[in-house]
Formats: structure tokens, C-alpha cells, sequence
């Protein structure tokens, strides 16, 4: 199941929390010896039992803040700038915006490069997710040029000598008996309010990996965010298409983007959210 770019960027800050957390301990005991826990009031939790609980938030703030009393003696003025930015990239992902591939990219690059700095063996792990997103890049290029190609091809002359599609494609064994029910395959957004659709049109992340953004599904989604938090969206909008030509299917993605599930987490949404420019409101009647 592919993961949404904000899932990839909390991945990459889990393992950031990992590798940072016993460098800074470390760290605090070296300036304050047994006083070190002082330095992180205010700024982490600590449990009765006197564990603490470093989350991701907390570590960067404490690096920020201690910058010039601790971590001044080991690191430069490069990793002071990346903890700066990965302070803004998990601010971001708290708050549930949308990150672009080459936002996850960037976040991914930098904590790469603090935790190689810190000596952190979680360096490896985050390496790793960026060559992940690296490789879906350059899948998207490749899908890319593909579709360029493809519409190249089919400008001007047909060409000649191609078979009728009815001896290429051989239809479904449910179509060639004459067994087969539209009704068990058409989108249906009465099923799906219900709870009775197959999982492809009933779960928000497995229809959205299913389906592909057009530019025009991308305008109406864009338009809708917009409107739903009382910016500029049309308030109205006439979809006019043949039958087949995606009009359940654009209501299902407007469903489905209001239903509660965070948008950012959803597969493809990432370059609407970012075009709508604002995230879509938390309560929607």
C-alpha cells in the first residue's frame, strides 16, 4: 500500500526522535552532570518514575535552546541550521499540512545529515526512506514521459496494420458468459454512505490509491477545500459528462476528502492540498 508523503515525513521524524534522543542525553550529562534533567523542564515530560519521554518536538527545541551552553562543543553552525529546519518540518507535519515529494525529500535529506552528524545508527534507516522516495520520483517522471509518448503517438495518422481490439482483448470470463452485473462493479455513493461497498469505493486510502488525479477531479477537489473553509471556491459546480464519465466517482472523492480522515494521509492528495493552498476543516456537516 504506497504512503502519502506526510506519512513518509513522520516516518523519517520517528527515526529522527530515535537516533537524537541518546545524543542529547548524553550531551546534557556531560555539561550537567547529575542536574541534567533541569535543562529539560518546560520543554519534555517526565513520568513518575523519573523516565523521560523524549518526542520529537521537545529534542529539537532542547538543542535550539541549550544551543550555546551544550551543543555548541560538538556541532557547528550546519547542524544548528538543521535543526532549525526540521523544527519547521515537524511543525508542519503537527499541524497536518500537506508535503509535497520534494518537501519529504528535503526533510529526509537533513535529518540524514544531523543524525550522520551525531553518529546516530538511525542515519541508514533515513537514508533509506529517502532512496524510497528518490525511486517514486523517478517513477512519477517515468510515468510521465510515458503519457507524453503516448500522446505523441496518437497525433495525426493512425498507424496502419493493428488488429480489432475484440481479437487483443480478451474479456472477462463473468463478460464472455453473459454472468456479469454492472451493479456489483459500478461505483455506488448510497453503498458507501451505508457502510456496503467493496473496500475499493468504502476505504478512503484504498480508493484514493486506486485512483488517478485528473486535472479535472484535481480542480474540483481544489474547489471544494477552498469553499468548505470559506475562501474562494465556486459554490456551485455542473458536472456534465456522458455515462461512465466519472460523475459517482467525483462525488466519492469529495466523500471521502470530508469524511474525517486526514487528507495529508490520503495517496495522491498531497498536490491538491498544496495547489488549495489551506487544509480542509476538521468538522463538515
Amino acid at each position: 500500500m504506497a504512503a502519502s508523503n506526510r506519512e513518509r515525513v513522520g516516518k523519517i521524524l520517528e527515526l529522527l526522535n530515535q537516533g537524537l534522543a541518546p545524543f542529547v542525553e548524553r550531551e546534557l550529562k556531560a555539561v550537567y552532570g547529575d542536574k541534567w534533567k533541569g535543562a529539560t523542564v518546560g520543554i519534555v515530560s517526565e513520568t513518575k518514575d523519573g523516565v523521560i519521554h523524549w518526542d520529537t518536538s521537545g529534542l529539537l527545541r532542547l538543542m535550539w535552546d541549550q544551543w550555546h551552553e551544550v551543543f555548541k562543543k560538538t556541532l557547528g553552525h550546519a547542524q544548528r541550521s538543521y535543526v532549525s529546519e526540521l523544527r519547521d518540518v515537524r511543525n508542519r507535519w503537527a499541524h497536518q499540512e500537506p508535503f509535497s515529494l520534494d518537501d519529504a525529500l528535503r526533510a529526509g535529506d537533513t535529518a540524514t545529515r544531523l543524525l550522520r552528524d551525531v553518529s546516530a545508527l538511525e542515519a541508514d534507516d533515513v537514508y533509506h526512506e529517502v532512496l524510497e522516495l528518490q525511486r517514486t520520483r523517478y517513477e512519477e517522471q517515468a510515468r510521465r514521459e510515458h503519457r507524453k509518448a503516448a500522446k505523441s503517438s496518437t497525433e495525426g495518422q493512425p498507424q496502419g496494420g493493428l488488429l480489432p481490439w475484440r481479437e487483443v482483448i480478451t474479456p472477462h470470463p463473468d463478460v464472455a458468459s453473459g454472468r456479469y452485473q454492472q451493479a456489483e462493479f459500478a461505483a455506488d455513493l448510497a453503498q458507501v454512505y451505508r457502510g456496503e461497498a467493496t473496500a475499493e469505493y468504502q476505504n478512503p486510502h484504498d480508493f484514493f490509491e486506486r485512483t488517478f488525479i485528473t486535472e479535472g477531479l484535481k480542480r474540483l477537489l481544489v474547489g471544494a477545500i477552498r469553499r468548505l473553509a470559506a475562501a474562494d471556491g465556486e459554490p456551485i459546480i455542473q458536472l456534465q459528462t456522458n455515462f461512465g464519465g466519472g460523475k459517482t466517482h467525483s462525488l466519492l472523492a469529495l466523500y471521502h476528502l470530508t469524511s474525517g480522515v486526514a487528507p495529508a494521509d490520503l495517496p495522491g492528495l498531497d498536490a491538491v492540498l498544496q495547489e488549495a493552498g489551506m487544509s480542509v476543516p476538521e468538522k463538515i456537516n
